[in-house]
């Protein structure tokens, strides 16, 4: 594989020794690499040559990191760049912001180097987030989207068209954090402000029916919901 065509990262992040330490990990996993140590000069770099992926700290000196998310969402030429939210804060409201404004996962410091690249693999193996179709198979779960049937190591299993329509939504965005509130517009086509206690209840039941498959729903404390990839730890 040649330069050119090794996925582009950049890292905008202040701490000199936390981008030595992303720098080199990518590296070392066939990326190519440019930093930013502020706001300003991550505009520059993405102007300069659009990178394939995103690592964004939230507390950067000159803008938050949630306000730099929301002008490359809401830039029709950069909202589908796909954006790592890197923050150290144990407040959870950053993060919510974050994946409100469109942000694809988030990774709190201290961090596994092992774990950002391989959550920089994922993002870069979805695409355009929500756009792409399920899945067929995750683990032991295998979707059949024609024939609206499910199975778990090879045996069916009855789901109802809601729970059916859930375990497609998780399996759409593999590796992507899901709050209540999206799955209520995107699964119930409620808004998101009703009751959110209904996709607990279903999540629960839907994971329950998956058996040796529940684990494959993780709850993101605080969040919402994210369905793993066992292939991609």
């Amino acid at each position: 594989m040649t330069r050119d065509m090794r996925p582009r990262i950049l890292i905008v992040e202040d701490e000199k020794d936390i981008v030595q330490l992303l720098d080199f990990a990518l590296r070392q996993a066939g990326f190519e690499t440019v930093a930013a140590g502020n706001a300003s000069e991550a505009f520059t770099r993405i102007r300069e040559k659009a990178p394939d992926a995103l690592i964004l700290d939230l507390m950067l000196p000159d803008l938050p990191g949630t306000e730099v998310c929301r002008q490359l969402k809401s830039n029709p030429k950069t909202a589908a760049l796909p954006l790592i939210m890197l923050t150290a804060r144990s407040d959870e409201v950053d993060r919510v912001v974050g994946f409100e404004l469109g942000a694809d996962d988030y990774i709190t410091k201290p961090f596994s180097v092992r774990e950002v690249v391989l959550r920089v693999k994922a993002i870069l193996r979805r695409g355009v987030p929500g756009e792409q179709p399920a899945r067929d198979q995750i683990g032991p779960v295998r979707l059949d989207r024609e024939a609206h049937r499910v199975f778990v190591e090879g045996q069916e299993i009855e789901l109802t068209a809601l729970e059916f329509k859930l375990l497609e939504t998780f399996m759409a965005r593999v590796g992507r954090v899901q709050t209540r509130e999206q799955l209520l517009r995107d699964v119930w086509e409620m808004a998101g402000d009703l009751q959110t206690r209904t996709v607990d209840t279903h999540v629960k039941r839907l994971r329950e029916k998956l058996a040796s498959g529940r684990d494959l729903i993780e709850t993101v404390r605080g969040l919402g919901y994210r369905m793993s990839d066992p292939a991609e730890h």
